[in-house]
Order: C-alpha cells, then sequence, then structure tokens
C-alpha cells in the first residue's frame, strides 16, 4: 500500500479510483463535491461536466455497457443526489456496474440542520446492491474499492456512497488500497444441464442484459455452437414482442426446454407461462426465488451462482446433438422483420429507421442507440449495427442522448447515431452543449411525431378516438435549438432530402441533431 501524508480526503478517493483503472467519470458540480473535481486534476480522471445529474447517470451507464468497466457518476448533494437517484432504476435493471458518488453534508454537522442535509442511503438503497454513507477514511479507499468490485460481481448493477463534505476535505494518511480483484469462483457442476440439454429436441438459450452481443462480443454464437441451441440475448422490455427478435414468442412457445443465463423470469416473459421445462441460473438468490414462484414444477433445476464460471463451464460442453432443423428454424422466426410501409410523400417511422441503417453502411464499427417508446422498438427492429445501447428492461426513456455522448467518449472515431422519439428528445436536449463542449459528435436523429405516440397508441385501443387526450406535442424545431447549443442542425420534412441531410450530420465533425417530421406508427412486435 502506498500513504501520503500530505493528502485530502478527495485526493485517496481519486487515486483510489485512478489505481483502479478509472480514467472517466460524468458529473455535474456542486459545493460539496469540489474537492473531487479539484483532486482529479493531479490525478489526470477527466471530468465530463454534464447539465443534469440524472445525464451523468445514465452516461455512466451506457459507458460501463460500451468500456466493459464499471462507470461512475458524481453529483452533488440534497437535489444533486435526488434528481440522479431515479436514473439507478435503469442501471439496475439493465445490470450495469455504475458507482455513483455523491456529496453530502459534513459528519461534524449531523443533526443540527446542515445544508442539504438528507439520508441518501435510504433513498438509493432500494436501486442498488450496495449503499452507503462514509464514515471514516477508510470508507473513501476499502469501501471505494468493495463498492467497485461490488457493481461487476455477480449480477453486475449500480452502487452508491455518500460522501461527507469534511471527510473529502480534510487532510488523512490512509494508505491507497490495491486495486479490486476479479474473484472466478469454482466452475460449477453442469451435469445437470447438460443432460436436460442432451434430451431436448428443441431447446433455448436465454441470455439476460448483462450477456448481450454489445456486452459480450462473440458469446452468443460461441455459446450456440457448444450447446447446439439456439441462444436468445433479451435486453428489452418488450420482452417476448420485442421487433429485434421478430417472432420470438413462437420459438418460445415452440421450444420443450428453456434455459435462462442471468435473465429474470418476469413479466418480458409473460412470467414463464407456456408448456416448457425451464433450467434458471442466476446470480441473485431473489431472482431464483422469483423463478420458482412463477414456474413452479416446471422448473427442473435454480442454480445461484455468477454467469462467468458457468458460461466458461457450458462453452466446454460435449457430447450435444446436432439440431440443425431447430437452430434453422429459430433463426428464421426471429430474423423476420415488419413490413416496410409503401413509398409514399411523407416519412414513417420505418422508412426513417431504414434510412439511418442505409447511412451507417459505410461507417464500420458504428453504435446505434434507440431511445423511446413506439419509434424506440422501429430502431431496435431496423437497425443492426457492431454495438447499441437501447433504454432496456426498466422502460425508462429520455437517456439517449446521454448515452450517445457516452458512446463517443467510449468509442471515439466511430459514428454514434441515436434515435430516439421527439418525446424522448426532450429530457435531456441541453446536453448538446454538453457534446459541443466536450467535442463528442453524437448525432441524434429525431422521429417527430408531434405526440407521446405510446401513450397515443393506449388511448386509441382502450378508449377510442373521441378519447384521446394530452399526448400531443408541438412541431418544434429541436433542430434549431440543437444548433443554438452548438451542435449541428438539419430539419427534414421531405423524402428526398433525409439521406442527404444524414449524410451532412455525419460528416460535419460536430454534435448533431436531425429533426425528421414523420407520421409516426405503432411499434412493430412479433406474432
Amino acid at each position: 500500500m502506498q500513504a501520503d501524508t500530505t493528502q485530502r480526503g478527495a485526493d485517496l478517493l481519486v487515486r483510489t479510483l485512478s489505481r483502479a483503472g478509472v480514467t472517466r467519470i460524468f458529473g455535474l458540480s456542486g459545493n460539496q463535491i469540489m474537492p473531487i473535481f479539484d483532486a482529479c486534476l493531479d490525478a489526470g480522471i477527466e471530468i465530463v461536466h454534464t447539465r443534469h445529474e440524472a445525464a451523468a447517470v445514465f452516461m455512466a451507464e451506457a459507458y460501463a455497457q460500451l468500456t466493459g468497466t464499471v462507470g461512475v457518476a458524481l453529483v452533488t448533494a440534497g437535489g444533486g443526489l435526488t434528481n440522479a437517484a431515479g436514473t439507478l432504476f435503469s442501471a439496475r435493471a439493465s445490470d450495469t456496474p455504475v458507482l455513483l458518488l455523491s456529496g453530502d453534508s459534513p459528519l461534524a454537522q449531523d443533526g443540527r440542520g446542515a445544508f442539504q442535509e438528507l439520508d441518501q442511503a435510504s433513498i438509493t438503497t432500494p436501486l442498488t446492491k450496495l449503499s452507503f454513507r462514509a464514515q471514516t477514511p477508510s470508507d473513501l479507499a476499502e469501501g471505494i474499492t468493495n463498492a467497485l468490485q461490488t457493481a461487476q460481481s455477480g449480477c453486475p448493477g449500480p452502487v452508491h456512497i455518500a460522501l461527507p463534505f469534511d471527510l473529502l476535505h480534510d487532510a488523512c494518511t490512509h494508505p491507497i488500497p490495491k486495486p479490486p480483484t476479479t474473484d472466478r469462483t469454482a466452475v460449477p457442476d453442469i451435469t445437470g444441464i447438460t443432460k436436460a440439454l442432451a434430451q431436448s429436441t428443441k431447446p433455448l438459450i436465454l441470455l439476460g442484459p448483462s450477456l448481450t452481443p454489445t456486452r459480450a462480443p462473440g458469446l452468443h454464437d460461441a455459446l450456440q455452437h457448444a450447446l447446439q441451441a439456439p441462444v436468445l440475448p433479451m435486453e428489452s422490455p418488450r420482452g417476448l414482442n420485442d421487433p429485434s427478435l421478430g417472432d420470438v414468442r413462437q420459438a418460445v412457445d415452440q421450444a420443450d426446454l428453456i434455459v435462462s443465463l442471468a435473465k429474470r423470469i418476469d413479466f418480458t416473459l409473460g412470467f414463464g407461462a407456456g408448456p416448457a421445462r425451464w433450467i434458471v441460473a442466476h446470480a441473485d438468490q431473489a431472482e431464483i426465488d422469483r423463478a420458482i414462484h412463477n414456474l413452479g414444477d416446471r422448473l427442473i433445476a435454480g442454480l445461484s451462482v455468477a454467469p462467468a464460471p458457468l458460461i466458461d463451464a457450458l462453452l466446454s460442453a460435449t457430447g450435444q446433438p446436432a439440431r440443425n432443423a431447430w437452430l434453422a428454424q429459430v433463426e428464421a422466426l426471429t430474423a423476420k422483420r415488419p413490413d416496410a410501409t409503401p413509398a409514399n410523400d411523407h416519412i414513417t417511422s420505418d422508412s426513417l429507421c431504414m434510412a439511418v441503417q442505409q447511412a451507417l453502411t459505410n461507417h464500420p464499427g458504428s453504435v446505434v442507440i434507440s431511445d423511446g417508446g413506439e419509434f424506440g422498438q422501429w430502431a431496435q427492429a431496423l437497425t443492426k449495427t457492431d454495438a447499441r445501447v437501447i433504454n432496456g428492461i426498466s422502460g425508462v426513456i429520455g437517456g439517449g442522448l446521454p448515452y450517445g455522448i457516452a458512446a463517443c467518449a467510449a468509442r471515439p472515431g466511430v459514428p454514434v447515431v441515436v434515435l430516439s422519439g421527439d418525446g424522448s428528445a426532450g429530457f435531456h436536449l441541453s446536453e448538446f452543449e454538453t457534446a459541443a463542449r466536450a467535442g463528442l459528435p453524437v448525432l441524434m436523429v429525431i422521429g417527430n411525431d408531434c405526440r407521446w405516440n405510446a401513450e397515443h397508441q393506449i388511448q386509441l385501443r382502450d378508449y377510442g378516438p373521441d378519447r384521446l387526450s394530452n399526448c400531443d406535442l408541438s412541431p418544434a424545431r429541436y433542430d434549431l435549438a440543437a444548433a443554438a447549443l452548438g451542435a449541428h442542425g438539419e430539419y427534414v420534412t421531405s423524402p428526398a432530402d433525409l439521406a442527404p441531410a444524414l449524410e451532412r450530420a455525419l460528416a460535419s465533425g460536430k454534435p448533431a441533431c436531425v429533426n425528421v417530421m414523420i407520421h409516426g406508427l405503432p411499434a412493430p412486435s412479433g406474432h
């Protein structure tokens, strides 16, 4: 361990982060965290300074997914923490390792009515794997190290530490700890899984959000080859109606065995309804208990095990029978996509997404961000790039632009395109100023149908066209607002103008907003 007799608590914290490999923090300044801003100067940690605390957590979530590290967000106390806390719900549902650091009132002023005094941990505990208020310099060192390890271990997820100002400001001599280590637990016994698979005619393997192709590149193909069973990554709240998985519901209905790896048996799977037998492996025992509740006697095995050692063992499995016909059948079902809207003189949800896909064909390595209700589903269904980030299982919208900014930081030099509905775009449009200031050239394409279309569709379906209310939005010029914040702006109303506008935006070298007036469609879904 290294000791430094001149360090403040903030220096100890930041040096602990740096030694653990943290090079970038997404944050918004405030009184109680200025010692951390100062300490980051000496440690060489970059702070991407945002315009809203929720945006900082969204950025940390996307950054973690695209880098395979812990995303770090830093906010101030009081309203800073409460602004950020709700976004933890998204990171928790997407199984994303995020460390939220928040300033706090001084320990020495506890109970006296200090500025922004608040029991922060009581707010964040239901949303995190670990939440606590630092009490000693050790919490700024070993506590940070433990939090980083907790965020990444087992089922990944967010953690939170509240940082009293006096701990950060005062001098301390505590040593800097060693970085967290990866705990590779013993290889589990997979005999039961491989035996059940060998006896199955139509098995399926479901992967949870931490095991998608973006976050676990190559796993899908390797696991499918080793087990001779179709492998389906699932990260959308639409679940069995996820349009990016085609007619996945038909595949699930026909399966005789489903092996779920790090995937909750919840509403996205219809709570497990159907004839198939199940094997569920999840690091959280609570999720095994949920599977028992939802599946009953159709659950033939529930394994409380971290995914990494289990997957290592499954990739080494041999002796599975070839199931070429079943593999081809599921591939055909999940490859289905909605029919294109007939060509006309206006732009629709699907034609816009297909135009973006075409524009990216000459840009390898692109990242697509999907955000929104109905329009976001079209984006998921009709775009395919090397990596994507979506508003995942939580169904939380509005994080698209922050996700895109973080993606530009995580993967510099490749195009990052955010596809967002106009409703979702309004949450954090001011972050275009962040992108311009930080030199992060994210492209946001807004499908602008002048409404909250998801809720509009609910009203049409459930109450009828005479009961539509409060879902209309204006034809706002988001492009002009983005341009005023330092971005390149394009406004598109005609199909003929769409492709040139996208190319100009991609070539601008700046953050860009392409505001496209569309005829919004109901979201596509599987059958």
